[in-house]
């Protein structure tokens, strides 16, 4: 169960669940491989369809800018589904802080960026919009970085 904290001073704060083991393993096999592995990244998906940490990955290594967007879109649709699922009522803090809600977040800055690139300049502003809302700290440079 996530934890969806009320606090006097502002939005409730929602943190998703983390993956299970075996999908943060097979996650982490894919980061560390040295090229891309195509089946197992299709394979991750597979498994955890309901996952934007493998939306988000898959994302990440799309062959084209449609390929990225559509997947960046599935997983940021997937991610409301599991926020929805653990208490977050359409508004309120989704911090990058938390790793667990970095697959969304990442699907959501994603799918911004991909947004862009094909002339979809009013979602884009929203995906940056809603990113700020969310989590009025920013991106992380981290994240910036590797979606650089």
């Amino acid at each position: 169960m996530a934890n969806v904290s009320l606090t006097p001073s502002g939005p409730p704060e929602t943190v998703l669940p983390v993956d299970p083991p075996e999908i943060q393993q097979l996650i982490a096999e894919i980061f560390a491989s040295q090229s891309l592995d195509r089946a197992k990244l299709l394979q991750l998906v597979s498994l955890v369809p309901r996952s934007p940490s493998a939306w988000a990955l898959y994302g990440r290594n799309g062959q084209d800018t449609l390929e990225c967007y559509a997947a960046y879109r599935v997983g940021y649709h997937r991610g409301l589904d599991l926020l929805r699922a653990n208490g977050w009522r359409g508004s309120g803090f989704v911090r990058w802080q938390h790793s667990s809600n970095r697959g969304f977040l990442q699907c959501l800055l994603g799918l911004q960026l991909a947004a862009e690139l094909i002339g979809e300049n009013d979602e884009a502003e929203r995906c940056r919009l809603f990113l700020l809302q969310l989590d009025p700290s920013g991106v992380p440079q981290d994240v910036q970085k590797s979606h650089a």
